[in-house]
């Protein structure tokens, strides 16, 4: 499968989280591969103006009813963090760091780290800001969890955070989940229904 999707997402990101978990399925009916791209939205917002969605009047209590609604509906486990919004740098750089790791089978590793980092945060209420979390999903998939811990402190992989969320803006990337295939951007959890006809039919 040469085909990608590019699944660019926060970590801090409900919305994301619920994406991530069926965005493989979508990409693996219609031959394609799933990159996962994460990316802080904060710095985003500073372009674009906007903040986070649970802090907006009105729509900040709706959202947060949403978000529990949609994951009833697909049937995924879901409990809001005690701590939202939260900045999930270490786990963005851990992710970049396992993603792009010269090691093919700690590469391998990348889809499963996202699942466990995402499920660790909206179904076990454990805080992901925390080194310790991170390294306790990283054992659970076979990775040195010292060696991880130890990287994303490193200055490579500091800018190579930088590098991918200032490619995000590039894309024109503005929210998470956003998922880009050859050119066209979908925007938003309840896209992947629409994406998964776009990738059957061949657009339109």
């Amino acid at each position: 499968m040469s085909r990608i999707i590019d699944f660019y997402f926060d970590y801090s990101s409900p919305y994301g989280y619920l994406a991530s978990e069926r965005i493989e399925e979508v990409a693996e009916a219609n031959n394609y591969r799933v990159v996962w791209r994460p990316i802080l939205l904060g710095a985003i917002f500073k372009v674009t103006g906007q903040a986070p969605l649970t802090e907006t009047p009105l729509k900040g209590d709706y959202a947060i009813m949403d978000f529990a609604r949609s994951a009833r509906e697909h049937e995924l486990d879901y409990q809001h963090p005690h701590t939202f919004p939260i900045g999930a740098v270490a786990a963005c750089r851990a992710t970049l760091w396992i993603r792009d790791n010269s090691d093919e089978s700690i590469r391998a590793q990348t889809a499963k780290f996202v699942h466990a980092t995402f499920r660790a945060y909206y179904t076990q209420g454990k805080d992901i800001t925390n080194p310790s979390i991170l390294s306790a999903c990283a054992v659970e998939l076979g990775i040195d969890p010292d060696r991880m811990i130890e990287a994303i402190q490193q200055s490579d992989i500091k800018d190579a955070l930088r590098k991918e969320v200032e490619h995000a803006i590039a894309a024109k990337i503005f929210g998470s989940p956003m998922m880009l295939v050859e050119g066209e951007l979908f925007w938003g959890h309840d896209r992947l229904e629409q994406l998964g006809r776009w990738l059957k039919s061949g657009g339109w």
